[in-house]
């Protein structure tokens, strides 16, 4: 009789600790899924920006530092962690804004209608960019802390499970936007 509680209870633990590994590893794997959607994302506004430069090379021969500004932080989104990538994301996103900015100044560029698509182009993407990073900073949060809580955190710490870092803004997006009429 003893033996057969013995039995069932080892059974119940192993089944318990196979149940929170699997629960981790699912948690784990959607964090990268995560990761890789905004990867997705940040391809796309990679293969736009040469469209744009392109298209408001003519109409801006005077902002030539802008456009170099755009192409150099698009460089460094090509590789790099995944906080490096966050990093050149946020540049980018800076340049973009001084590029549409600046494009305010001609009028010959704002009624161009490929400068029109591109800039819808990129107003999506960057609208599915900022969805991606919603959804990869509630996919962490979910891990870590499934990784914090008992009885996972025992069996976190015993099989190396790390955990990841939060996608967060830069310093220039969470400076107070001044607003001037």
């Amino acid at each position: 009789m003893v033996a057969t509680w013995v039995t069932v209870v080892v059974v119940v633990v192993i089944l318990l600790v196979i149940y929170i590994y699997n629960s981790l590893i699912r948690l784990r794997m959607r964090v990268k899924n995560a990761w890789s959607q905004i990867d997705v994302q940040l391809k796309r506004r990679y293969d736009l920006i040469p469209n744009l430069i392109n298209a408001v090379k003519g109409y801006m021969k005077h902002e030539k530092g802008v456009l170099e500004e755009v192409t150099k932080a698009r460089t460094s989104l090509i590789s790099g962690s995944p906080k490096d990538k966050a990093k050149a994301s946020n540049q980018i996103t800076e340049a973009l804004k001084s590029i549409f900015a600046v494009a305010e100044n001609y009028p010959q560029l704002k009624a161009n209608e490929n400068f029109m698509h591109l800039q819808e182009e990129l107003s999506g993407t960057e609208s599915k960019i900022a969805y991606s990073r919603q959804f990869y900073n509630d996919s962490v949060m979910l891990y870590n802390e499934a990784l914090q809580v008992f009885p996972k955190n025992l069996f976190a710490k015993m099989f190396s499970f790390k955990s990841e870092q939060f996608f967060e803004a830069g310093k220039e997006e969470k400076k107070n936007i001044k607003v001037e009429f």
